[in-house]
């Protein structure tokens, strides 16, 4: 990933934002996940894109994206049944919390449906949040010195296998 980002094409990012996606690109690996050492178009979500999904799996869901834009990066984590991990949730710092009952992420029913199937539904501090999934559990100017709390709340929702 430092090579990649060494790259001059990538001379529009700030040293501290390279940093991050570095560090995270070093985490992710250590858990089992890996963006294949590609950095791909952003398309409508920034100039580009770096996607983790599963290593050694050949099912390419996306467990977390980066989204590298004009001026900063973003942090895109993804999360299903919220409700179950509500406990350790409320127990994050605030920089955590704000991407599950911020207001960015609430739906805006764009579709006029109550049970549109991009929304997610949850109860964070006794109140009902609805969000929509295409604006879920984004994490805006993530910095190094937060790595390790993203990285617990990521393990909270994906734990690592042990090895038989």
């Amino acid at each position: 990933m430092k090579g990649l980002l060494a790259k001059k094409n990538f001379d529009f990012m700030k040293p501290e934002d390279k940093d991050f996606i570095i560090s995270f690109d070093t985490e992710m690996n250590k858990l089992g996940y890996t963006s294949g050492g590609n950095i791909e178009n952003g398309y409508c979500w920034g100039r580009n894109m770096i996607i983790y999904t599963e290593a050694g799996v050949k099912s390419k869901k996306s467990y977390a994206r980066i989204y590298i834009r004009d001026g900063d990066i973003v942090l895109r984590l993804y999360f299903s049944n919220v409700d179950k991990y509500r406990d350790a949730i409320e127990r994050t710092p605030d920089y955590i919390q704000d991407a599950f009952i911020g207001e960015y992420p609430s739906c805006d029913h764009c579709h006029e449906k109550t049970d549109c199937v991009h929304q997610k539904r949850y109860t964070i501090n006794g109140q009902q949040f609805e969000i929509c999934n295409g604006k879920a559990f984004w994490f805006f100017q993530p910095d190094i010195t937060r790595l390790p709390e993203y990285i617990k709340v990521f393990t909270t929702f994906y734990p690592q296998k042990k090895k038989s």
